[in-house]
């Protein structure tokens, strides 16, 4: 099994850099067998700075219709004792996003996302956070089979997060052809409040994610293409499926 590990560090350092991996591979629909967490890959982050650290691409891509669709999405993560930094790095020929409030619907729009359950287990609870390029956030606690099978997401949770984000190209104009944009998020532990104290962020410790891209190259159109770390059931459904999340392990 191949493992991402995620790096401590003592101070976070904003970098930009560009990638010349090959496109994401297009899966349409992910098998339906029932994973045990534990069977994706394991994500770790273990190096003093984002350009030592393990870096992966978002191999898993959803609802492709046109060769431009297939858009490369780099990641990392770091950790220290107080916070976990995010790193994203897209592609992308058409930027476009129209959200600009909290708590509104910046997943329409070309996002950055990820899901965590702050323990290595696939509950039906996790914390997800979704910014956008006019870093519109979305931040909820996601409730799967809330109630007769309903998923739920709480908008009211509000927490307290860092994001930054460098954009290479110009937002809703389809009459040029960008390069792309980068996202960084800090999310402090404290987010997580008690819920972190079961498998506190400590080396050799686990905790269950997803990384996702959505990107909406059509300004007149919510149609996306999602992409994911690890690979998730039928797209039809949603990306809030956590029998496929992956799992983090914090190193030095």
């Amino acid at each position: 099994m191949s493992i991402f590990k995620l790096y401590s560090i003592t101070a976070f350092i904003l970098l930009s850099f560009s990638s010349n991996n090959p496109p994401a591979k297009g899966v349409e629909n992910s098998s339906e067998k029932k994973l045990v967490l534990g069977e994706q890959p394991i994500f770790k982050m273990d190096e003093a700075s984002w350009a030592k650290t393990e870096s992966s691409t978002f191999e898993y891509s959803y609802s492709i219709e046109k060769p431009t669709d297939k858009q490369t999405t780099r990641f990392r993560m770091l950790w220290d004792e107080t916070s976990l930094y995010l790193f994203y790095h897209f592609e992308d020929k058409f930027l476009t996003a129209r959200e600009t409030k909290r708590d509104g619907a910046p997943y329409l729009d070309d996002c950055a996302e990820i899901f965590i359950i702050p323990v290595p287990d696939s509950l039906d609870t996790h914390f997800g956070f979704e910014i956008n390029m006019y870093k519109a956030t979305n931040d909820i606690l996601y409730f799967n089979n809330y109630y007769k099978g309903k998923n739920v997401g709480l908008k009211t949770f509000n927490p307290t997060i860092r994001s930054e984000v460098s954009i290479n190209g110009t937002i809703n104009d389809n009459s040029d052809i960008d390069q792309g944009w980068t996202m960084e998020i800090e999310i402090p532990i404290a987010v997580f409040g008690f819920l972190s104290d079961f498998e506190p962020v400590q080396k050799g410790n686990q905790w269950a994610f997803l990384a996702v891209r959505q990107d909406r190259n059509e300004l007149e159109s919510n149609r996306r293409v999602t992409s994911t770390l690890f690979p998730i059931y039928d797209i039809e459904k949603d990306v809030h499926q956590p029998q496929r999340f992956g799992l983090m392990e914090f190193v030095d």
